[in-house]
């Protein structure tokens, strides 16, 4: 970690890697065939996990807060263990299945003017909310490495003032992840 070249350069990689990897899963018509059962339970999973990295986040923070070092360390790496199996998770889900399409009441993959019609206003707020989740989650990655990065080297100024930024983006990512899936619940294909 003391190779700062090194340490840009992965987090450099990640940072694009990951949501470049993502919007291939997300996007590619063709996917992974799989049927098998436990695949429709990623989203419901997924939630779970953004609310208990909102929870960890939020004890992190209370710990650092209080200058219990230790249990915000244990907090904050739970926080980012969970961040990474999220997006394994995810790219499996997304690698092997269509996305839902919010108002798609009937789940046949096309959202008809009916649908559209009974869905009203609420389709613009879900994907306000789905949107700003999805761009902070991209914008995020970089600073979370970067915290981690400096608390790593010892360079807690540094970190201190990386996560003045990151922690709030982080949870808002955690916490809409939740407000998304919840939204989007009844029109993932059973």
């Amino acid at each position: 970690m003391r190779d700062n070249k090194v340490t840009l350069l992965v987090i450099a990689l990640l940072s694009v890697g990951v949501p470049g990897l993502i919007g291939v899963f997300l996007f590619s018509p063709y996917k992974i065939s799989a049927d098998y059962i436990w695949l429709k339970d990623i989203p419901a999973f997924n939630a779970f996990v953004n609310s208990l990295t909102a929870t960890f986040l939020l004890m992190g923070k209370r710990y650092a807060e209080q200058g219990e070092i230790m249990c915000h360390k244990f907090f904050m790496s739970f926080a980012l263990s969970l961040g990474i199996i999220f997006v394994l998770a995810y790219s499996v889900y997304h690698s092997t299945s269509d996305s839902a399409i919010f108002g798609d009441a009937n789940l046949n993959g096309v959202l008809e003017f009916g649908e559209k019609i009974r869905i009203g206003n609420l389709r613009y707020f879900y994907l306000t909310v789905l949107l700003s989740h999805i761009g902070m989650s991209f914008v995020v990655i970089p600073f979370v490495l970067f915290a981690f990065y400096y608390a790593i080297a010892g360079r807690f100024e540094r970190h201190k003032s990386t996560v003045k930024y990151t922690w709030p983006i982080w949870m808002f990512v955690s916490v809409t992840g939740v407000l998304v899936y919840f939204l989007a619940s009844p029109y993932y294909p059973q």
